[in-house]
């Protein structure tokens, strides 16, 4: 695909030596997918919520849902997505069969990574006392390394089982 060569050879023109010291390119381009999603997201969010949801409550007739939330649930799908674009391929590289089994096994990455992140964050501020903005950094990175981990050895595996 096109696209995905055009941001491969972007990231990878970014992967400068003193990083190829420190970090293989699987993981370079994966951290890059991450921020590219993490900024489409953010823009995403911006415009939905001014433009689409115009900072109005959105009243459903059994639930009354607030804007930023409501942008968080139209946003949400877009940037699933995208990311599984993203790490699917440029992070991954992987054959373009199976595209269906990847995508429900990314959801249930991106399940188990929510779930992750909402576990920690009670383990950490609420039993061990940590200062919730350490609490969510340390958080983060697990769920970075999870995520990482599961898009290598769970949804974008090479392997036809």
């Amino acid at each position: 695909m096109a696209l995905a060569s055009i941001i491969t050879g972007v990231i990878d023109a970014l992967y400068l030596p003193p990083l190829r010291k420190v970090v293989s390119q699987q993981i370079f381009r994966y951290g890059a997918c991450g921020v590219l999603n993490m900024c489409l997201d953010a823009v995403w969010y911006f415009v939905i919520y001014h433009f689409i949801v115009c900072k109005q409550f959105v009243d459903l007739g059994f639930v009354v849902i607030s804007p930023h939330i409501m942008s968080l649930i139209i946003v949400f799908p877009i940037t699933f997505l995208t990311g599984f674009w993203l790490n699917r391929n440029v992070a991954f590289r992987v054959a373009h069969s199976q595209r269906e089994r990847q995508l429900v096994r990314y959801l249930l990455s991106v399940v188990g990574s929510i779930l992750l992140n909402y576990v920690c964050m009670k383990l950490l501020v609420e039993w061990c006392g940590v200062w919730p903005t350490p609490a969510k950094v340390l958080t983060t990175t697990f769920c970075a390394v999870y995520s990482y981990l599961m898009g290598r050895y769970f949804t974008f595996t090479q392997s036809h089982s």
